[in-house]
């Protein structure tokens, strides 16, 4: 461990072979895994649980007190899994009162100038393109990738394997195994590449689209569209995946094109 010039608190607990780069900052209430790598000019602050195989570039700060007015100085944490890379300059916030952590899966990656809000909960396998930005309470499924820029109001859901484009502003949730574009948002289709990626079948895949066109192009509402897909498809694990999440949308989800 390098911790020449480096300023770690005597109380912060450093797994095995952590090393950490000149003129970064380590609070007392942290929680480093083994083989992470932090550095220089990293802050992390108390409340930090992170994870082995981690690294963290330049710029970042980890675990400050959230950006929100409500914030009382109550007790709360970030966790930060396993495999995670956070690029230069990304901030993530620990959480409040409302769920009292803000989390981050396994193998993600977010790139520079990312910022992660308060109380935040994103998946495993999950990327953020640089400059997104995601308010409070945002949930964020499996698999999910987020294009540069994406802005996300904050309690907005978004679903498993899902893809957003360069730019967009969410404001309703995104439903998983779609992509999301153009201005204003909407529905542009199923994420059928990142899905073959990911070794779906060309019938899984297949089956997702007839799901979606009947919940997009049916000219049912949601609730009579639901109703028919339960019917006249089969259970599937991404049949009720996508029911599940339409159903218990209470924002709502993206309009159709």
């Amino acid at each position: 461990m390098d911790q020449n010039l480096s300023s770690v608190h005597t109380d912060a607990k450093l797994g095995k072979n952590v090393v950490v780069e000149p003129f970064s900052t380590i609070y007392g209430d942290v929680q480093i895994g083994d083989n992470t790598w932090i550095g220089p000019h990293v802050t992390i602050m108390d409340g930090a649980r992170i994870g082995d195989n981690c690294k963290i570039f330049p710029g970042a700060v980890i675990s400050a007190i959230p950006q929100d007015v409500k914030f009382d100085g109550e007790e709360s944490i970030t966790i930060i899994g396993n495999n995670t890379t956070i690029r230069e300059c990304v901030t993530v916030n620990r959480g409040t009162v409302a769920a009292e952590k803000t989390i981050l899966g396994n193998n993600c990656l977010l790139m520079a100038y990312s910022h992660v809000a308060h109380d935040c909960i994103i998946g495993d396998h999950c990327i953020l393109v640089n400059g997104v930005q995601l308010g409070g309470e945002v949930v964020i499924h499996d698999w999910a990738i987020l294009g540069g820029g994406t802005l996300v109001h904050q309690f907005v859901h978004i679903g498993a394997h899902a893809f957003t484009g360069g730019g967009v502003m969410l404001r309703k949730n995104v439903p998983p195994y779609v992509k999301a574009a153009r201005d204003p948002v909407s529905f542009t289709g199923v994420n059928s590449v990142g899905l073959k990626r990911r070794d779906f079948s060309a019938e899984k895949v297949n089956e997702i689209q007839e799901i979606y066109r009947m919940l997009y192009l049916s000219k049912l509402n949601n609730t009579q569209a639901l109703e028919k897909i339960e019917k006249e498809f089969p259970q599937s694990e991404e049949r009720d995946t996508i029911v599940s999440f339409v159903r218990n949308s209470e924002r709502g989800i993206i309009p159709g094109y």
